[in-house]
Order: C-alpha cells, then sequence, then structure tokens
C-alpha cells in the first residue's frame, strides 16, 4: 500500500508506512476509550505533523491508496474491466 489518505474536516492528510487493518484497529480503540488524538501527515512531500482530534460522531473517512490503479490499462487509458462498446 503506497498510503492512507484520511478526510477530516473537509480536509485531506494522510498516513504512510502503516497498515490499513493496523490503523483502523487504532482509530477504533482510541475511539472506545472517549477522544484521541491520531497523528497523520499534513500536505504533500516532506512529513509535517498533525494531530486530528477523533471523537465520536466526527465524520472520519479512511481510504487505502494501493501502489499501482489496477482499474488502469496499462495504455493509460481508464478500464472497468467491462467489454468496450464499439460502433
Amino acid at each position: 500500500m503506497k498510503r492512507i489518505d484520511i478526510y477530516y474536516g473537509g480536509d485531506h492528510y494522510s498516513v504512510g508506512g502503516r497498515r490499513i487493518e493496523d490503523l483502523r484497529a487504532e482509530i477504533e480503540a482510541g475511539l472506545a476509550a472517549g477522544t484521541y488524538w491520531l497523528e497523520v501527515n499534513d500536505g504533500e512531500g516532506a512529513m509535517r505533523r498533525a494531530l486530528l482530534l477523533l471523537s465520536p460522531g466526527v465524520p472520519l473517512a479512511v481510504v487505502p491508496v494501493p501502489e499501482e490503479d489496477p482499474a488502469a490499462s496499462p495504455d493509460g487509458e481508464w478500464s472497468d474491466g467491462l467489454p468496450q462498446v464499439t460502433d
């Protein structure tokens, strides 16, 4: 996995070098305790540490980003895996 994208409060963050299962377990354990500060990366490139306060009812999306897009075909055209329709 390349990274894990985090969407929180309308902003985009990321986490690198982690497994999605481990991150989810960390988030769930933190929420079970009531509130939790999740360490993430803010921005692109060099790590710029940010802390997100997680609490029940606050929307959070965790999106794994694979190394390569499996839906992209080798020629760069988007492929949904369905047969192409031609006229």
